[in-house]
């Protein structure tokens, strides 16, 4: 069972937050092992099962990069898995670029202003790829999620950079 039917919301890109976390919560207070505790070994181990399958849906669900992700899985777009070589030149060029510019940024708000980019770039890339599946693009899919992953990223990257800078700042002024 995929993990939108296991949630019972339909299997899209755009979830309602409130729709999903309302599915979720039902089911899990369905199926917690604490209310199982003086049931039979199979019921609590298929309590204990259901409520990890839940945990798991709810967690790729609930981001929306997994989700993307995940949905294109389903519908057989294939990505390299994470530490694989990406194929696309462009988003190498870029993924380059951007990070030269990061390692070359000295101060909280140099970096800061690169993370900011680099999320509104996911948005609207995150927003765009609803048409994708609408078309069933899959190679435009499958090079927009490794954009999308990219520069998520790249936003870790970021934040590990400001807080070493932030680190460095303050035992200067320390």
């Amino acid at each position: 069972m995929d993990h939108f039917a296991r949630l019972g919301v339909p299997a899209a890109l755009d979830l309602e937050p409130a729709v999903l976390d309302k599915a979720y919560f039902a089911l899990q207070r369905r199926w917690h092992p604490d209310r199982f505790v003086g049931k039979p070994a199979e019921e609590r181990a298929r309590a204990s099962t259901e409520a990890a399958a839940l945990n798991d849906a709810y967690r790729t669900l609930k981001d929306p990069l997994a989700r993307a992700v995940y949905l294109a899985g389903l519908k057989g777009v294939e990505l390299p898995g994470d530490g694989k070589t990406i194929d696309d030149p462009e988003l190498l060029m870029e993924a380059m670029e951007s990070r030269e510019a990061l390692h070359d940024a000295t101060t909280i708000e140099a970096i800061d202003s690169l993370a900011d980019q680099a999320r509104q770039q996911s948005q609207q890339a995150l927003t765009a790829l609803g048409s994708l599946f609408l078309r069933d693009d899959k190679p435009a899919i499958r090079k927009a999620l490794l954009r999308l992953r990219y520069l998520d990223k790249f936003a870790e990257e970021a934040q590990g950079r400001r807080a070493n800078l932030v680190k460095k700042v303050g035992i200067a002024n320390g």
